[in-house]
Protein backbone atom coordinates (compact mmCIF):
# COMPACT_ATOMS: atom_id res chain seq x y z
CA UNK A 1 0.00 0.00 0.00
CA UNK A 2 1.23 3.30 -0.90
CA UNK A 3 2.25 6.36 1.50
CA UNK A 4 -1.03 8.32 -0.55
CA UNK A 5 -3.23 5.08 0.44
CA UNK A 6 -2.50 5.12 4.14
CA UNK A 7 -2.93 8.19 4.12
CA UNK A 8 -6.48 8.13 2.50
CA UNK A 9 -7.49 5.62 4.92
CA UNK A 10 -6.34 7.32 7.86
CA UNK A 11 -7.94 10.49 6.99
CA UNK A 12 -11.14 8.72 5.77
CA UNK A 13 -13.12 9.10 8.91
CA UNK A 14 -12.76 11.83 9.86
CA UNK A 15 -13.49 13.60 6.56
CA UNK A 16 -16.52 11.53 6.29
CA UNK A 17 -17.62 13.24 9.74
CA UNK A 18 -16.92 16.59 8.42
CA UNK A 19 -18.63 16.11 4.83
CA UNK A 20 -21.88 18.10 5.18
CA UNK A 21 -21.43 20.21 8.33
CA UNK A 22 -21.16 22.92 6.41
CA UNK A 23 -24.35 23.78 5.02
CA UNK A 24 -23.06 25.00 1.74
CA UNK A 25 -26.53 25.00 0.11
CA UNK A 26 -27.55 27.68 2.72
CA UNK A 27 -24.32 29.48 2.46
CA UNK A 28 -24.59 30.14 -1.15
CA UNK A 29 -28.41 30.98 -0.44
CA UNK A 30 -27.12 33.58 1.80
CA UNK A 31 -24.54 34.78 -0.88
CA UNK A 32 -26.97 34.86 -3.70
CA UNK A 33 -29.53 37.00 -1.33
CA UNK A 34 -26.63 39.70 -0.21
CA UNK A 35 -25.66 40.22 -4.10
CA UNK A 36 -29.26 40.77 -4.84
CA UNK A 37 -29.41 43.56 -2.12
CA UNK A 38 -26.28 44.80 -3.06
CA UNK A 39 -28.14 45.09 -6.80
CA UNK A 40 -31.11 46.98 -5.29
CA UNK A 41 -28.69 50.14 -4.27
CA UNK A 42 -26.45 50.07 -6.89
CA UNK A 43 -28.33 49.06 -10.44
CA UNK A 44 -30.36 51.54 -10.04
CA UNK A 45 -27.26 54.10 -10.62
CA UNK A 46 -26.53 52.40 -14.23
CA UNK A 47 -28.35 53.99 -17.29
CA UNK A 48 -26.49 52.86 -19.65
CA UNK A 49 -28.61 49.42 -18.48
CA UNK A 50 -31.99 50.39 -19.13
CA UNK A 51 -33.37 50.11 -22.74
CA UNK A 52 -33.98 52.99 -24.76
CA UNK A 53 -35.83 53.43 -28.02
CA UNK A 54 -34.08 52.19 -31.22
CA UNK A 55 -31.76 49.98 -28.67
CA UNK A 56 -32.18 46.19 -29.44
CA UNK A 57 -33.93 45.09 -25.98
CA UNK A 58 -30.80 43.09 -24.47
CA UNK A 59 -31.65 39.77 -22.89
CA UNK A 60 -29.88 36.94 -20.32
CA UNK A 61 -31.29 33.58 -20.92
CA UNK A 62 -30.46 31.34 -17.66
CA UNK A 63 -30.79 27.48 -17.24
CA UNK A 64 -28.93 24.25 -17.27
CA UNK A 65 -27.70 24.71 -20.75
CA UNK A 66 -24.00 23.08 -21.97
CA UNK A 67 -24.68 19.74 -19.33
CA UNK A 68 -25.45 17.96 -22.69
CA UNK A 69 -29.44 17.49 -21.07
CA UNK A 70 -31.24 17.18 -24.05
CA UNK A 71 -34.21 18.56 -22.45
CA UNK A 72 -33.07 21.53 -20.91
CA UNK A 73 -31.26 22.16 -24.46
CA UNK A 74 -34.59 21.63 -26.16
CA UNK A 75 -36.83 23.52 -24.32
CA UNK A 76 -33.98 26.51 -24.36
CA UNK A 77 -33.76 26.26 -28.41
CA UNK A 78 -38.06 26.73 -28.57
CA UNK A 79 -37.45 29.35 -26.06
CA UNK A 80 -35.19 31.60 -27.87
CA UNK A 81 -36.92 31.10 -31.15
CA UNK A 82 -40.26 32.20 -29.66
CA UNK A 83 -38.57 35.19 -28.28
CA UNK A 84 -37.59 35.98 -31.40
CA UNK A 85 -40.21 35.57 -33.35
CA UNK A 86 -42.66 37.42 -31.02
CA UNK A 87 -40.67 40.25 -29.99
CA UNK A 88 -38.45 40.45 -33.65
CA UNK A 89 -35.08 39.24 -34.06
CA UNK A 90 -33.96 42.67 -35.46
CA UNK A 91 -35.56 43.99 -32.01
CA UNK A 92 -33.15 42.00 -29.75
CA UNK A 93 -29.62 41.10 -28.59
CA UNK A 94 -29.97 37.82 -26.73
CA UNK A 95 -27.40 36.12 -24.42
CA UNK A 96 -27.49 32.62 -23.16
CA UNK A 97 -25.83 31.54 -20.14
CA UNK A 98 -23.84 27.62 -20.76
CA UNK A 99 -21.54 25.09 -18.50
CA UNK A 100 -19.57 24.24 -21.67
CA UNK A 101 -19.89 25.96 -24.82
CA UNK A 102 -18.47 22.62 -26.64
CA UNK A 103 -21.32 20.76 -25.82
CA UNK A 104 -23.82 23.45 -27.19
CA UNK A 105 -21.64 24.59 -30.50
CA UNK A 106 -24.42 24.64 -33.53
CA UNK A 107 -27.82 25.26 -30.72
CA UNK A 108 -29.17 28.55 -29.56
CA UNK A 109 -28.61 30.38 -33.11
CA UNK A 110 -28.50 34.47 -32.99
CA UNK A 111 -27.53 33.77 -28.99
CA UNK A 112 -24.03 34.83 -28.04
CA UNK A 113 -22.54 32.03 -25.44
CA UNK A 114 -21.50 32.84 -22.13
CA UNK A 115 -19.59 30.20 -20.10
CA UNK A 116 -20.44 30.42 -16.43
CA UNK A 117 -18.54 29.39 -13.84
CA UNK A 118 -20.27 26.87 -10.75
CA UNK A 119 -19.87 29.15 -7.94
CA UNK A 120 -21.93 32.35 -9.56
CA UNK A 121 -23.43 34.93 -7.48
CA UNK A 122 -20.87 37.59 -8.02
CA UNK A 123 -20.59 36.72 -11.74
CA UNK A 124 -24.57 37.09 -12.18
CA UNK A 125 -24.19 40.43 -10.38
CA UNK A 126 -21.94 41.71 -12.97
CA UNK A 127 -23.57 39.94 -15.55
CA UNK A 128 -27.13 41.09 -15.53
CA UNK A 129 -26.38 44.57 -14.46
CA UNK A 130 -25.42 45.26 -18.24
CA UNK A 131 -29.28 43.35 -19.52
CA UNK A 132 -32.34 45.00 -20.23
CA UNK A 133 -33.91 41.64 -18.44
CA UNK A 134 -33.66 37.77 -17.89
CA UNK A 135 -35.59 34.81 -18.91
CA UNK A 136 -35.25 31.91 -16.22
CA UNK A 137 -35.58 29.04 -18.15
CA UNK A 138 -35.00 26.09 -16.05
CA UNK A 139 -37.71 23.39 -16.66
CA UNK A 140 -37.09 22.77 -12.75
CA UNK A 141 -37.21 26.25 -11.64
CA UNK A 142 -38.17 26.37 -8.16
CA UNK A 143 -37.98 23.18 -6.38
CA UNK A 144 -35.17 20.98 -4.49
CA UNK A 145 -35.29 17.79 -5.84
CA UNK A 146 -32.49 17.81 -7.80
CA UNK A 147 -30.34 20.60 -6.68
CA UNK A 148 -31.55 23.70 -4.48
CA UNK A 149 -27.90 25.27 -6.38
CA UNK A 150 -29.47 24.98 -9.66
CA UNK A 151 -32.94 26.56 -8.32
CA UNK A 152 -30.80 29.67 -6.23
CA UNK A 153 -29.49 30.65 -9.81
CA UNK A 154 -32.28 30.60 -11.28
CA UNK A 155 -34.11 33.14 -8.19
CA UNK A 156 -30.41 34.70 -8.36
CA UNK A 157 -31.07 35.92 -12.08
CA UNK A 158 -34.53 36.88 -11.21
CA UNK A 159 -34.04 38.88 -8.24
CA UNK A 160 -31.02 40.86 -9.61
CA UNK A 161 -33.35 41.69 -12.37
CA UNK A 162 -36.29 43.25 -10.41
CA UNK A 163 -33.81 44.80 -8.01
CA UNK A 164 -32.42 46.69 -11.18
CA UNK A 165 -36.37 47.41 -12.40
CA UNK A 166 -35.41 44.91 -15.35
CA UNK A 167 -37.51 42.43 -16.81
CA UNK A 168 -37.59 39.73 -14.76
CA UNK A 169 -39.59 36.33 -16.54
CA UNK A 170 -39.65 33.18 -15.36
CA UNK A 171 -40.75 31.10 -18.26
CA UNK A 172 -42.18 27.89 -18.51
CA UNK A 173 -40.57 26.62 -15.43
CA UNK A 174 -42.02 24.08 -12.12
CA UNK A 175 -42.16 24.34 -8.53
CA UNK A 176 -41.77 21.88 -6.32
CA UNK A 177 -40.85 20.85 -2.81
CA UNK A 178 -37.92 23.32 -1.34
CA UNK A 179 -35.65 23.53 1.46
CA UNK A 180 -36.77 26.21 3.59
CA UNK A 181 -34.10 28.56 2.76
CA UNK A 182 -34.75 28.37 -0.94
CA UNK A 183 -38.32 28.94 -0.33
CA UNK A 184 -37.62 31.99 1.70
CA UNK A 185 -35.63 33.01 -1.19
CA UNK A 186 -37.60 32.52 -3.65
CA UNK A 187 -41.05 34.39 -1.37
CA UNK A 188 -38.43 37.53 -0.84
CA UNK A 189 -36.78 37.77 -4.27
CA UNK A 190 -39.31 36.71 -7.17
CA UNK A 191 -42.70 38.67 -6.37
CA UNK A 192 -42.15 40.77 -8.64
CA UNK A 193 -40.69 38.64 -11.78
CA UNK A 194 -43.24 37.54 -14.26
CA UNK A 195 -43.94 33.75 -13.87
CA UNK A 196 -45.22 31.77 -16.40
CA UNK A 197 -45.06 27.57 -15.15
CA UNK A 198 -45.87 24.75 -16.94
CA UNK A 199 -48.75 23.34 -14.74
CA UNK A 200 -51.86 24.34 -12.54
CA UNK A 201 -49.32 22.24 -9.74
CA UNK A 202 -46.91 25.05 -10.06
CA UNK A 203 -49.47 27.48 -9.97
CA UNK A 204 -50.75 26.19 -6.34
CA UNK A 205 -46.95 26.10 -5.15
CA UNK A 206 -46.57 29.06 -6.02
CA UNK A 207 -49.64 30.92 -4.58
CA UNK A 208 -48.63 29.64 -1.35
CA UNK A 209 -45.26 31.65 -1.30
CA UNK A 210 -47.21 34.83 -2.79
CA UNK A 211 -45.59 34.65 -6.06
CA UNK A 212 -48.58 35.96 -8.69
CA UNK A 213 -48.05 33.43 -11.95
CA UNK A 214 -49.71 32.58 -14.87
CA UNK A 215 -50.63 29.34 -16.51
CA UNK A 216 -48.11 28.02 -19.11
CA UNK A 217 -46.46 24.87 -20.26
CA UNK A 218 -43.40 23.41 -21.82
CA UNK A 219 -41.58 25.14 -24.57
CA UNK A 220 -40.28 21.56 -26.36
CA UNK A 221 -42.94 21.03 -28.44
CA UNK A 222 -42.03 23.05 -31.33
CA UNK A 223 -38.60 21.39 -31.87
CA UNK A 224 -37.73 20.40 -35.19
CA UNK A 225 -35.32 17.44 -35.05
CA UNK A 226 -32.99 16.50 -38.27
CA UNK A 227 -34.89 14.46 -40.80
CA UNK A 228 -36.88 10.89 -39.96
CA UNK A 229 -33.89 9.61 -42.05
CA UNK A 230 -31.40 10.50 -39.53
CA UNK A 231 -32.59 8.68 -36.86
CA UNK A 232 -33.44 5.72 -39.11
CA UNK A 233 -29.83 5.65 -40.52
CA UNK A 234 -28.49 5.84 -36.82
CA UNK A 235 -30.98 2.82 -35.79
CA UNK A 236 -29.98 0.78 -38.87
CA UNK A 237 -26.37 0.98 -38.18
CA UNK A 238 -27.07 0.21 -34.70
CA UNK A 239 -28.50 -3.39 -36.25
CA UNK A 240 -32.45 -2.39 -36.67
CA UNK A 241 -34.00 -4.21 -39.56
CA UNK A 242 -35.91 -1.10 -40.80
CA UNK A 243 -39.17 -3.08 -40.13
CA UNK A 244 -39.62 -3.95 -36.94
CA UNK A 245 -41.23 -1.55 -34.20
CA UNK A 246 -38.57 0.19 -32.23
CA UNK A 247 -38.60 0.23 -28.46
CA UNK A 248 -36.85 3.05 -26.72
CA UNK A 249 -35.70 2.91 -23.03
CA UNK A 250 -34.71 6.25 -20.86
CA UNK A 251 -33.00 5.29 -17.94
CA UNK A 252 -31.26 7.53 -15.18
CA UNK A 253 -30.40 7.05 -11.81
CA UNK A 254 -33.07 8.47 -9.82
CA UNK A 255 -31.78 7.91 -6.73
CA UNK A 256 -28.55 10.07 -6.26
CA UNK A 257 -30.54 13.41 -6.23
CA UNK A 258 -30.19 16.42 -4.79
CA UNK A 259 -26.62 17.45 -6.20
CA UNK A 260 -25.39 19.34 -3.23
CA UNK A 261 -22.34 21.97 -2.74
CA UNK A 262 -20.15 20.37 -0.43
CA UNK A 263 -16.40 22.15 0.20
CA UNK A 264 -15.26 19.18 2.99
CA UNK A 265 -15.94 16.56 -0.05
CA UNK A 266 -14.49 18.51 -2.17
CA UNK A 267 -11.35 18.85 -0.24
CA UNK A 268 -11.22 15.34 0.46
CA UNK A 269 -12.20 14.78 -3.42
CA UNK A 270 -8.85 16.86 -4.53
CA UNK A 271 -6.54 16.01 -1.73
CA UNK A 272 -7.51 12.28 -1.43
CA UNK A 273 -9.46 11.30 -4.36
CA UNK A 274 -12.85 10.32 -2.01
CA UNK A 275 -15.77 10.69 -2.76
CA UNK A 276 -15.19 10.08 -6.98
CA UNK A 277 -18.24 8.19 -7.81
CA UNK A 278 -20.60 10.74 -6.50
CA UNK A 279 -18.87 13.78 -7.70
CA UNK A 280 -21.02 15.90 -9.96
CA UNK A 281 -18.29 18.47 -10.17
CA UNK A 282 -16.47 21.51 -8.87
CA UNK A 283 -17.94 21.28 -5.20
CA UNK A 284 -20.88 19.48 -5.68
CA UNK A 285 -22.18 16.17 -5.22
CA UNK A 286 -24.36 13.67 -6.10
CA UNK A 287 -26.27 11.62 -3.22
CA UNK A 288 -23.97 8.64 -2.78
CA UNK A 289 -24.65 5.36 -0.33
CA UNK A 290 -24.81 1.13 -0.49
CA UNK A 291 -28.47 1.67 -0.01
CA UNK A 292 -28.72 4.33 -3.06
CA UNK A 293 -27.00 1.63 -5.28
CA UNK A 294 -29.23 -1.01 -4.06
CA UNK A 295 -32.30 0.92 -4.94
CA UNK A 296 -30.68 1.46 -8.42
CA UNK A 297 -30.05 -2.13 -8.85
CA UNK A 298 -33.34 -2.77 -8.20
CA UNK A 299 -34.80 -0.14 -10.13
CA UNK A 300 -32.56 -1.52 -13.69
CA UNK A 301 -33.78 -5.61 -12.99
CA UNK A 302 -37.39 -4.26 -13.20
CA UNK A 303 -36.78 -2.36 -16.24
CA UNK A 304 -34.96 -4.41 -17.65
CA UNK A 305 -37.45 -7.79 -16.70
CA UNK A 306 -40.40 -6.06 -17.58
CA UNK A 307 -38.48 -5.08 -21.38
CA UNK A 308 -37.19 -8.06 -21.74
CA UNK A 309 -40.75 -9.95 -21.40
CA UNK A 310 -42.82 -7.66 -23.41
CA UNK A 311 -39.75 -8.01 -25.98
CA UNK A 312 -40.44 -11.88 -26.33
CA UNK A 313 -44.07 -10.99 -26.56
CA UNK A 314 -44.13 -8.34 -29.51
CA UNK A 315 -40.22 -8.84 -31.22
CA UNK A 316 -39.22 -5.04 -31.10
CA UNK A 317 -35.96 -3.99 -31.38
CA UNK A 318 -34.72 -2.17 -28.16
CA UNK A 319 -32.48 1.03 -27.42
CA UNK A 320 -31.32 2.72 -25.08
CA UNK A 321 -31.45 6.41 -24.60
CA UNK A 322 -28.98 8.80 -22.27
CA UNK A 323 -31.16 11.68 -22.65
CA UNK A 324 -28.14 13.32 -20.40
CA UNK A 325 -24.79 12.26 -20.06
CA UNK A 326 -25.26 11.91 -16.46
CA UNK A 327 -27.42 8.68 -17.84
CA UNK A 328 -24.83 7.12 -19.74
CA UNK A 329 -23.96 4.54 -16.79
CA UNK A 330 -27.72 3.85 -16.34
CA UNK A 331 -27.87 2.99 -19.88
CA UNK A 332 -25.07 0.94 -19.70
CA UNK A 333 -26.78 -1.31 -16.66
CA UNK A 334 -30.24 -1.50 -18.98
CA UNK A 335 -28.44 -2.55 -22.22
CA UNK A 336 -26.75 -5.37 -20.10
CA UNK A 337 -29.53 -6.96 -18.64
CA UNK A 338 -30.96 -6.76 -22.20
CA UNK A 339 -28.37 -8.23 -23.49
CA UNK A 340 -26.34 -5.77 -25.04
CA UNK A 341 -29.00 -3.24 -26.37
CA UNK A 342 -27.78 -0.46 -28.26
CA UNK A 343 -27.12 2.84 -26.55
CA UNK A 344 -28.04 6.23 -28.00
CA UNK A 345 -26.48 9.12 -25.25
CA UNK A 346 -26.59 12.72 -25.71
CA UNK A 347 -22.82 12.57 -24.48
CA UNK A 348 -22.08 11.58 -28.01
CA UNK A 349 -25.53 12.32 -30.11
CA UNK A 350 -26.36 16.22 -30.23
CA UNK A 351 -30.06 17.09 -29.42
CA UNK A 352 -31.24 17.10 -33.44
CA UNK A 353 -29.93 13.38 -33.94
CA UNK A 354 -31.07 12.46 -30.71
CA UNK A 355 -34.70 13.63 -31.06
CA UNK A 356 -34.71 11.84 -34.22
CA UNK A 357 -33.90 8.56 -32.89
CA UNK A 358 -37.03 9.37 -30.60
CA UNK A 359 -39.52 9.21 -33.20
CA UNK A 360 -38.75 6.69 -34.73
CA UNK A 361 -39.65 4.72 -32.01
CA UNK A 362 -43.39 2.86 -32.05
CA UNK A 363 -43.24 2.44 -27.75
CA UNK A 364 -40.90 3.73 -25.22
CA UNK A 365 -40.49 4.05 -21.68
CA UNK A 366 -38.98 6.77 -20.27
CA UNK A 367 -38.06 8.21 -16.41
CA UNK A 368 -37.15 11.53 -18.22
CA UNK A 369 -39.94 14.24 -18.65
CA UNK A 370 -38.20 15.49 -22.16
CA UNK A 371 -37.68 12.10 -23.60
CA UNK A 372 -41.35 11.70 -23.66
CA UNK A 373 -42.36 15.36 -24.52
CA UNK A 374 -39.91 14.86 -27.31
CA UNK A 375 -41.44 12.00 -28.77
CA UNK A 376 -45.19 12.91 -28.36
CA UNK A 377 -44.97 14.77 -31.61
CA UNK A 378 -44.37 11.67 -33.62
CA UNK A 379 -47.01 9.76 -31.84
CA UNK A 380 -44.96 7.59 -29.72
CA UNK A 381 -46.80 5.07 -27.28
CA UNK A 382 -44.97 6.08 -24.34
CA UNK A 383 -45.25 5.04 -20.62
CA UNK A 384 -43.29 7.26 -17.45
CA UNK A 385 -41.81 5.64 -14.72
CA UNK A 386 -41.10 8.52 -12.15
CA UNK A 387 -39.13 10.10 -9.66
CA UNK A 388 -41.09 13.66 -9.05
CA UNK A 389 -44.51 15.17 -10.07
CA UNK A 390 -42.99 16.38 -13.55
CA UNK A 391 -44.08 13.02 -15.64
CA UNK A 392 -46.65 12.30 -13.22
CA UNK A 393 -48.22 16.00 -14.18
CA UNK A 394 -47.95 15.05 -18.01
CA UNK A 395 -49.62 11.77 -18.31
CA UNK A 396 -52.47 13.22 -16.09
CA UNK A 397 -52.78 15.89 -18.82
CA UNK A 398 -52.65 13.35 -21.54
CA UNK A 399 -56.03 11.26 -19.24
CA UNK A 400 -53.60 8.53 -18.90
CA UNK A 401 -52.37 8.78 -15.49
CA UNK A 402 -52.31 5.16 -14.93
CA UNK A 403 -48.74 5.68 -17.27
CA UNK A 404 -46.81 7.06 -14.72
CA UNK A 405 -45.25 4.73 -12.68
CA UNK A 406 -43.21 5.32 -9.26
CA UNK A 407 -39.50 4.10 -9.21
CA UNK A 408 -39.85 2.77 -6.02
CA UNK A 409 -43.19 0.96 -6.43
CA UNK A 410 -42.45 -2.73 -5.10
CA UNK A 411 -43.85 -4.47 -8.09
CA UNK A 412 -42.11 -1.77 -10.46
CA UNK A 413 -41.63 -4.63 -13.36
CA UNK A 414 -45.28 -5.66 -13.52
CA UNK A 415 -46.63 -2.49 -13.42
CA UNK A 416 -44.46 -1.47 -16.44
CA UNK A 417 -45.33 -4.54 -18.42
CA UNK A 418 -48.76 -4.12 -17.53
CA UNK A 419 -48.30 -0.16 -19.24
CA UNK A 420 -46.44 -1.10 -22.18
CA UNK A 421 -49.25 -4.10 -22.61
CA UNK A 422 -52.08 -1.63 -22.08
CA UNK A 423 -50.90 1.18 -24.64
CA UNK A 424 -50.09 -1.90 -27.20
CA UNK A 425 -53.47 -2.99 -26.99
CA UNK A 426 -54.90 0.37 -27.19
CA UNK A 427 -52.35 2.21 -29.77
CA UNK A 428 -54.90 4.33 -31.88
CA UNK A 429 -57.10 5.13 -28.61
CA UNK A 430 -53.81 6.11 -27.00
CA UNK A 431 -52.12 7.98 -29.74
CA UNK A 432 -55.20 10.58 -29.92
CA UNK A 433 -54.44 11.30 -26.36
CA UNK A 434 -51.08 12.33 -27.13
CA UNK A 435 -51.48 14.17 -30.14
CA UNK A 436 -54.32 16.26 -28.87
CA UNK A 437 -52.50 16.84 -25.53
CA UNK A 438 -49.67 18.23 -28.03
CA UNK A 439 -52.10 20.54 -29.95
CA UNK A 440 -53.48 21.52 -26.53
CA UNK A 441 -49.73 22.64 -25.11
CA UNK A 442 -49.03 24.11 -28.18
CA UNK A 443 -52.04 26.58 -28.26
CA UNK A 444 -50.67 26.93 -24.63
CA UNK A 445 -47.65 27.82 -25.87
CA UNK A 446 -48.84 30.61 -28.06
CA UNK A 447 -51.07 32.00 -25.27
CA UNK A 448 -47.69 32.65 -23.29
CA UNK A 449 -46.12 34.42 -26.19
CA UNK A 450 -49.17 36.42 -26.12
CA UNK A 451 -49.00 37.23 -22.36
CA UNK A 452 -45.32 37.90 -22.69
CA UNK A 453 -46.09 40.47 -25.96
CA UNK A 454 -48.08 41.83 -23.37
CA UNK A 455 -45.94 41.92 -20.49
CA UNK A 456 -42.77 43.62 -22.78
CA UNK A 457 -45.29 46.27 -24.21
CA UNK A 458 -46.48 47.20 -20.43
CA UNK A 459 -42.93 47.58 -19.06
CA UNK A 460 -42.01 49.20 -22.47
CA UNK A 461 -44.69 51.17 -24.15
CA UNK A 462 -42.34 52.54 -27.08
CA UNK A 463 -41.10 48.68 -27.63
CA UNK A 464 -41.87 47.91 -31.23
CA UNK A 465 -43.43 44.76 -31.34
CA UNK A 466 -44.02 43.14 -34.80
CA UNK A 467 -47.70 43.32 -36.00
CA UNK A 468 -50.28 41.34 -34.42
CA UNK A 469 -47.90 40.16 -31.39
CA UNK A 470 -49.81 40.63 -28.24
CA UNK A 471 -53.71 40.44 -29.91
CA UNK A 472 -53.88 37.82 -32.84
CA UNK A 473 -54.64 34.16 -31.82
CA UNK A 474 -52.70 32.02 -29.85
CA UNK A 475 -51.31 29.83 -32.47
CA UNK A 476 -49.76 33.14 -34.55
CA UNK A 477 -47.32 33.58 -31.98
CA UNK A 478 -45.40 30.11 -32.44
CA UNK A 479 -41.91 30.30 -33.91
CA UNK A 480 -41.83 28.26 -37.52
CA UNK A 481 -43.91 24.46 -36.86
CA UNK A 482 -42.46 21.48 -38.40
CA UNK A 483 -44.75 20.02 -41.16
CA UNK A 484 -45.57 17.02 -38.84
CA UNK A 485 -46.61 19.89 -35.45
CA UNK A 486 -48.74 21.93 -38.39
CA UNK A 487 -50.82 18.68 -39.30
CA UNK A 488 -51.15 17.91 -35.80
CA UNK A 489 -52.78 21.10 -35.29
CA UNK A 490 -54.96 21.20 -38.32
CA UNK A 491 -56.22 17.31 -37.45
CA UNK A 492 -56.93 18.28 -33.83
CA UNK A 493 -57.58 21.30 -32.89
CA UNK A 494 -61.44 21.88 -33.48
CA UNK A 495 -61.45 19.10 -30.82
CA UNK A 496 -58.95 20.58 -27.93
Amino acid sequence: MSFFDRLRDKARPALDSLAGAVDADRALQLAMAAFIERARETYPAMPYARWRQGDPLKLLFAGYSGTRNTGADVRVEEMIRQFRHVLGDGNLDLTILVHDPKLTRGYFRTAKQVQMPRVFPKFLYDTVADQHGVVACEGSMFKSKFASALSTFMVGTLGLASAGDKLSIAYGGEAGKMDPGLEALVRKYCADSFVITRNQESRDVLAKLDIPSRLGTDTAWTFEPAPDAVGRGLLRDAGWDGESPVLVACPINPFWWPVRPDVTKAAAHALLGLHDREHYGSIYFHAGSPEIDEKQERYLDAYGAAIETFRRRHKVFVVCVGMEQLDREACDGLSARLGGAPIFASDQTEMFELVSVLRQATYMVSSRYHGIVTCMPAGVLSVGVTMDERIRNLMADRGTPELAIEVEDPDLSTQILAALEQVAANPDETRRGIERTVVRSLRMMGHMGVLLAQHVHDRLPRFPLPDGMGHADAYHHLPALPPRVRELIETHREHV
